[in-house]
């Protein structure tokens, strides 16, 4: 299947400033699939609290027991996924060196070869989009589109990315990201 060549697969949407509100408000996400059937991606800067080892759903492997998990989307928030660096299981490649995985049998594999030289990323379930929903939501400017790279997805503080890349953006996106959560705290 041809993928569109407007597809927002591998990269990134952020809050426009239009979510407040809502689930997606200051959300950074992942777009992992974007084509005719609709959209699927995953929160970046929304770790779950308390820590996973004692509050994961899911039978993680040892190794993982202190790693945080992010709230991936309102949707199926059981369902687990994950992104990962040097995947050499059988996994879908979102980006250039990144994978994404569901199968805990492939974590479970890819954990045996983890090295702190790898990155990943666990997510609690994840955001869906009928077809042609995201499309028209970023046309109405309700998500902005960056770029995504590697440092982005497993290396920036997740509580400040939002508006570290907001602030990259034009004046009006660096006014918004030095606003309070809640604007009437202004």
């Amino acid at each position: 299947m041809d993928l569109p060549t407007n597809t927002l697969r591998g990269k990134l949407i952020l809050d426009g400033g239009s979510l407040a509100g809502s689930f997606f408000h200051r959300s950074v996400l992942l777009i992992c699939q974007h084509d005719e059937e609709g959209a699927f991606g995953l929160i970046l800067n929304r770790p779950l609290s308390p820590p996973p080892a004692t509050a994961s759903p899911f039978k993680l492997p040892n190794s993982l027991k202190n790693h945080s998990i992010f709230v991936g989307g309102p949707v199926q928030p059981g369902a687990l996924s994950f992104l990962m660096t040097d995947a050499f299981i059988d996994a879908e490649e979102i980006l250039p060196g990144i994978a994404l995985g569901n199968h805990l049998e492939d974590l479970e594999a890819w954990c045996q070869h983890y090295s702190p030289q790898k990155s990943f990323r666990l997510f609690s379930g994840y955001a869906g989009w009928s077809p042609s929903q995201l499309d028209d939501e970023v046309s109405k400017g309700a998500w902005l589109i960056h770029p995504a790279s590697k440092e982005l997805i497993f290396d920036h503080p997740p509580q400040s990315l939002w508006r570290d890349i907001m602030s990259q953006m034009g004046w009006e996106e660096r006014l918004q990201a030095t606003a309070p959560d809640d604007l009437s705290e202004n």
